[in-house]
C-alpha cells in the first residue's frame, strides 16, 4: 500500500508544482480529503447499532463490580471543593511512591483547571503490613490516593480500571474530561489543554487506537487470552492503555456497560469491548499537518521540540520524568 509521503511525493511530481502557494493549497485538500473520509467511515460504522447485550450472570459479573469491594482510602470531596475541567486518573501499585512523587512535582502537579488522582488495591503483603501503613501516611500528607480492597496485580488491572470509571462517575459527575495514564508516561499537558478545548464534550474518547488487536492463544504470553474466556477471533476498536482521554460522561456509561461484558485480564481490550456496547467509536489524535499519532504509545529519547508536538510519551521512570520536565515547562513555548 502506497504510503501518504509517497502519494504526495507523486502529487507533487505529477502535477509539477513550483509555488509555495500552489502547495499549500493542495496539502490542505489533501489532508481534508483525508479526514473526511475518516469521517464518513466513523459515522457509517457508528449507524450500526450494536446487538442487544445480554447481562452477565450475577457471579460472573460480582468479580468487575466495584460494589464488591470496599474503600480503604477515599477522597470524595475532591470535586466538591474545586471543579476541574480535566481529572487524570493513574492506575499506580502501591509500592510505587518514586512514580507517585514525580508526577505531583511534574505534569500532575496542582493547576486551577485539572486534578491529578492515584488509584491502587491492596499491597501484596496484605492490609495491615509495612507497605500499607506507608501508603496510609502518604494519603494523608497528600489527599490523593484512592484504594479498594482488591489485590494489585497485573491481572486484576480490569478490576482496577472499572473502579475508577464507578468512582469518577460517582464523585466527579461534573467534570469535563478524564485521562486514563499510566505513571511512567510524560504527559504534555499544556498542549492537551489546548485541545481539549475544542473537543467534543460526549460520548469522545481518545489515544493511540488498535484497529487490529487479536487476542493471543499462546499460553506463555503475558496477554494470553483463552478461547473460552474470549472465543472471538479479533478485538472490536480499542485505546491503548498507556494513556487516553474520555469525556467524563463516558465513565457511568463504561460502568454501565461493564454489567454485560465478561471480564478479560487486558484493561484496554476491556474498555472497547464496553465501546462497542454503546456503540462508540474511539478516533486517533492526530495533527493537521503530518497526520502524526499525538499518543506516542513507543519509548522516544526525549527531545523538547519533539515532544512539544506530542500529547505523550511512553516509557520515563520517575528520575528521567523529573529531569526532562525541568527542560520542558521551562523551555517548550521556544519551540
Amino acid at each position: 500500500m502506497t504510503s501518504y509521503p509517497q502519494l504526495w511525493t507523486s502529487l507533487l511530481t505529477a502535477m509539477g508544482i513550483t509555488s509555495s502557494w500552489r502547495l499549500v493549497k493542495l496539502l490542505g485538500f489533501f489532508i481534508a480529503l483525508v479526514l473526511s473520509v475518516q469521517i464518513l467511515v466513523d459515522r457509517v460504522t457508528q449507524s450500526k447499532h450494536p446487538a442487544e447485550p445480554s447481562p452477565l450472570p450475577a457471579e460472573e459479573y460480582r468479580v468487575i463490580s466495584p460494589e464488591t469491594y470496599r474503600y480503604l482510602l477515599n477522597q470524595p470531596s475532591v470535586c466538591k471543593d474545586k471543579k476541574p475541567f480535566l481529572v487524570f486518573m493513574v492506575p499506580v501499585a502501591p509500592l510505587e511512591a518514586a512514580a507517585r512523587e514525580a508526577i505531583r512535582k511534574t505534569w500532575g502537579a496542582p493547576r486551577q483547571d485539572t486534578l491529578t488522582l492515584f488509584y491502587v488495591g491492596l499491597p501484596e503483603e496484605g492490609q495491615r503490613s509495612r507497605s500499607q501503613k506507608e501508603l496510609e501516611e502518604e494519603s494523608r500528607k497528600h489527599a490523593d490516593i484512592i484504594q479498594m480492597n482488591f489485590q494489585d496485580s497485573y491481572q486484576n488491572l480490569t478490576i482496577k480500571t472499572m473502579m475508577m470509571m464507578n468512582w469518577l462517575a460517582t464523585h466527579c459527575p461534573n467534570v469535563s474530561y478524564a485521562m486514563k495514564v499510566d505513571a511512567d508516561i510524560f504527559v504534555n499537558v499544556f498542549y492537551l489543554m489546548r485541545r481539549l478545548g475544542g473537543s467534543p464534550r460526549q460520548g469522545f474518547i481518545t489515544g493511540s487506537v488498535i484497529w487490529d488487536g487479536k487476542p493471543r492463544r499462546d499460553i506463555n504470553s503475558k496477554w494470553h487470552v483463552s478461547e473460552e474466556l474470549y472465543p472471538e477471533d479479533s478485538f472490536p476498536p480499542y485505546v491503548s492503555g498507556a494513556g487516553y482521554v474520555f469525556s467524563a460522561d463516558l465513565a457511568a456509561r463504561i460502568s454501565w456497560a461493564s454489567r454485560f461484558v465478561r471480564m478479560i485480564p487486558l484493561e484496554d481490550v476491556y474498555v472497547g469491548l464496553c465501546l462497542r456496547v454503546l456503540g462508540v467509536r474511539p478516533v486517533y489524535s492526530r495533527s493537521l499537518l503530518f497526520l502524526r499519532n499525538l499518543f506516542q504509545i513507543q519509548n522516544l529519547e526525549y527531545d523538547r521540540c519533539t515532544f512539544n508536538k506530542l500529547l505523550i510519551a511512553n516509557g520515563f521512570n520517575p528520575s528521567q520524568l523529573l529531569h526532562s520536565w525541568q527542560d520542558f515547562s521551562q523551555g517548550h513555548s521556544s519551540c
